[in-house]
């Protein structure tokens, strides 16, 4: 389905607007859940990644297919892996096929675990044979995936000698590592990380506990960026979040603040407010090693905001949905934008036009449609294969309607 947005002439009408729960938040707590059947989740993702994850955990099938999923094949790796008795084929669409997973399954192997590659070396799909794991110690590299260690803390807690972590190089999307550890805290396992290691203790109790799941700031991203590319005194309500968040992405509080976009926590919610035009007029420079998933509303933001933006901390975008920094090249180039990439970084040169009804191709990549739909408020543009965003946020074009009704 291809999508035509022309907000140009309309104005923001303030909306409360509630979001799902966080996608991260919850692929990881479904995988706990498996160890501790007495926890209850409320406000759990509605997205297509967690639906895939919850069919696969409930699949008697011995070929499972998570289709674009790239956090359910990591988590699911190795959760199958510890799982006695479980045979089957762990496999997703062809991009996923073409995502490397060899450091996992390299680290799984060295505790034990029997994985074969089906077809191509350090790829999907994935024969999985699972077995009792008593080794307790492995080594892996943080600068790849932080998906690929918070895979091995989710199963840590069901493995007889609990695990020790060995961290290889510089730790790639930090929070998220620390999130995974923060919800098995909150589940009553203990764990530890310092210096290069991290400890958990095996655990297989625990009380009756509910945990109610923030709502997702990835989500939040591209209403801060329609808010930012708006008039002054535009504004949008979300829900439901924390001041205090378990996740990386919480950031956008402080970052778009150069882009004149207040934040105001208000009874669960956040209220975006766009109080000045530019908070920030120079070059915009940013590490996003901590936050990559932002790197694409950000700079799509940058350009329609005719501000140049310097990232950094990006290499993780190469292995996504689609390579999401030559993506970005591609359809900003489109619009007229001077843009050059590295392996890990992003250079956008200010601009003062945006060039008209193109059509912006979305690489099966979900943050490029909803990236870029915020700069339908500056020039008319058309979003190819808009359907794909139900992979993290089903019900996105419909509340980026609302905004405006």
């Amino acid at each position: 389905m291809d999508l035509f947005l022309d907000y140009t002439d309309k104005q923001i009408v303030t909306q409360q607007i509630k979001i799902s729960g966080s996608k991260s938040e919850s692929n990881r707590l479904l995988i706990l859940k498996q160890w501790y059947p007495n926890l209850s989740l409320e406000n759990i993702s509605d997205s297509d990644d967690t639906i895939h994850l919850q069919e696969a955990l409930n699949s008697t099938k011995d070929v499972i297919d998570i289709g674009h999923a790239g956090t359910a094949m990591r988590f699911l790796t190795a959760y199958f892996a510890v799982l006695e008795d479980r045979q089957l084929t762990l496999t997703g669409s062809d991009r996923m096929q073409n995502r490397p997973i060899k450091i996992l399954v390299d680290s799984l192997r060295s505790l034990g675990a029997k994985i074969e590659y089906v077809d191509k070396e350090g790829y999907p799909p994935l024969k999985i044979i699972g077995k009792k794991i008593v080794n307790d110690t492995v080594n892996i590299k943080g600068n790849v995936s932080s998906q690929f260690i918070s895979a091995l803390v989710l199963i840590a807690p069901s493995l007889k000698n609990g695990l020790e972590i060995g961290l290889l190089e510089e730790i790639t999307s930090r929070p998220y590592l620390e999130m995974t550890l923060d919800l098995l805290d909150q589940l009553g396992v203990s764990t530890s990380w310092k210096g290069n290691l991290i400890k958990i203790l095996p655990n297989n109790k625990m009380a009756n506990k509910t945990i109610v799941i923030e709502s997702d700031w990835s989500s939040a991203s591209y209403f801060y960026s329609l808010v930012a590319l708006s008039e002054i005194g535009a504004s949008v309500s979300l829900s439901s979040y924390n001041k205090i968040s378990l996740q990386g992405d919480s950031c956008l509080v402080e970052i778009y603040k150069n882009f004149g976009v207040k934040t105001k926590f208000q009874n669960n919610s956040i209220i975006l407010t766009k109080s000045v035009e530019i908070l920030n007029e120079g070059e915009v420079s940013l590490d996003l090693r901590n936050a990559p998933d932002l790197a694409q509303t950000i700079t799509v933001t940058c350009f329609g905001l005719g501000l140049a933006c310097n990232l950094t901390g990006l290499h993780t975008l190469k292995i996504k949905e689609t390579d999401r920094l030559m993506a970005l090249k591609n359809e900003l180039e489109k619009l007229g934008a001077t843009i050059k990439i590295t392996n890990k970084s992003l250079h956008l040169e200010s601009s003062y036009q945006i060039k008209k009804n193109r059509v912006i191709k979305t690489y099966n990549d979900h943050r490029m449609a909803m990236a870029f739909a915020p700069l339908s408020v500056k020039v008319p543009i058309t979003i190819e294969d808009a359907d794909v965003v139900t992979k993290s946020y089903v019900s996105f074009w419909e509340d980026f309607e609302n905004c405006f009704k």
